[in-house]
């Protein structure tokens, strides 16, 4: 298995690597210049949501971008499938696009509903079609590459309105042989996206880069509340689940993101080691529609939680992207 550090070396290398680039990643080194230091492993499996973006595959000549790097960093992930997502454009090579995806041994498949309905919205019946939906061709192409659809992701990560929604469902997965899966640490990743995409569109490359960097960095200090937060609540790391999506954000700077998470001594491991973390073996505490880390979920009383929600800012992210949906 290549190593993230070696692949990303051998990137900034490459003539075509931008010195403002090359600054990124020296800084990172120089925060870190004890970085040989043996130190505690962290560990984190990463799971991609929304796969495949079709869109953007078309915009790149039929080429993943974001799989490609993939290839080349060698990080297990585990890819949630929108098979709606595959009716955008030719149909026939966004299916051939779903196959490389769930052929690289490196990835494993699952449901995330055909058409990332809202669970609390839609309810029961319409939610468990859209799930059936989401696993017609996924199922089929997952066992010809000899894998099984295990895990299933909620889109927006609503669980349902109440207990009784949650309850129903959860019986429906489990019937159904799914496991429903959990994240720990996320950065609205989406909504950076959304103003990274923007700035592309307006032709504003250096402020499309900084939304990247902010991006990068917001996301390392999230993953250091957390860690915290967890060594707090149980007096050791755990293994944690970050939740991204596949989008052009993520094809330009997921390998600078991977990087310093390895330099903050994180090892990349696949879900199925993540989840037998005993931490995944506790309830649910929450019955609400919204979709808030694990983290939060486990906590009792749910004052206790609501003390303990004290995660960074992201930068002001959230201002910016509705300033420039605003101005769309």
């Amino acid at each position: 298995m290549h190593s993230v550090r070696i692949f990303f070396f051998l990137l900034i290398s490459l003539p075509s690597f931008a010195q403002n680039d090359r600054r990124v990643v020296d800084s990172l080194v120089l925060e870190h210049p004890n970085s040989t230091q043996k130190v505690e492993k962290k560990r984190v499996a990463i799971t991609i949501d929304d796969v495949p973006n079709t869109r953007s595959f078309e915009e790149n000549g039929y080429q993943s971008k974001l799989l490609h790097l993939l290839d080349s960093a060698k990080v297990p992930v585990t890819i949630f499938i929108n098979e709606g997502k595959l009716d955008y454009g030719k149909k026939r090579k966004n299916v051939k696009l779903l196959e490389d995806w769930i052929e690289r041994p490196f990835v494993t498949p699952a449901n995330h509903t055909f058409g990332h309905s809202r669970y609390s919205a839609v309810g029961f019946d319409e939610f468990v079609e859209d799930i059936e939906n989401g696993e017609e061709l996924t199922a089929s192409l997952a066992a010809k590459h000899n894998k099984n659809l295990r895990y299933f992701r909620f889109p927006y990560n609503d669980l349902g309105k109440d207990s009784a929604q949650q309850v129903q469902m959860q019986k429906f997965l489990s019937d159904n042989h799914y496991i429903s899966t959990p994240f720990t640490i996320e950065t609205s990743d989406w909504m950076f996206s959304a103003v990274y995409d923007r700035y592309l569109e307006k032709g504003d490359k250096e402020k499309a880069k900084e939304i990247g960097r902010m991006y990068v960095a917001e996301t390392i200090r999230t993953f250091a509340f957390f860690d915290s937060l967890m060594r707090h609540q149980y007096g050791r790391s755990v293994n944690q689940i970050y939740l991204c999506h596949d989008n052009k954000l993520n094809e330009d700077y997921l390998s600078e993101l991977l990087l310093g998470l390895e330099m903050e001594g994180y090892a990349f491991i696949d879900l199925d080691e993540a989840m037998r973390d005993e931490v995944y073996h506790q309830e649910d505490n929450y019955w609400k529609k919204w979709g808030i880390s694990w983290c939060y979920r486990w906590m009792k009383p749910s004052e206790r939680r609501s003390t303990m929600m004290k995660e960074p800012n992201l930068g002001g992210i959230e201002d910016r992207y509705h300033k420039e949906m605003e101005e769309k």
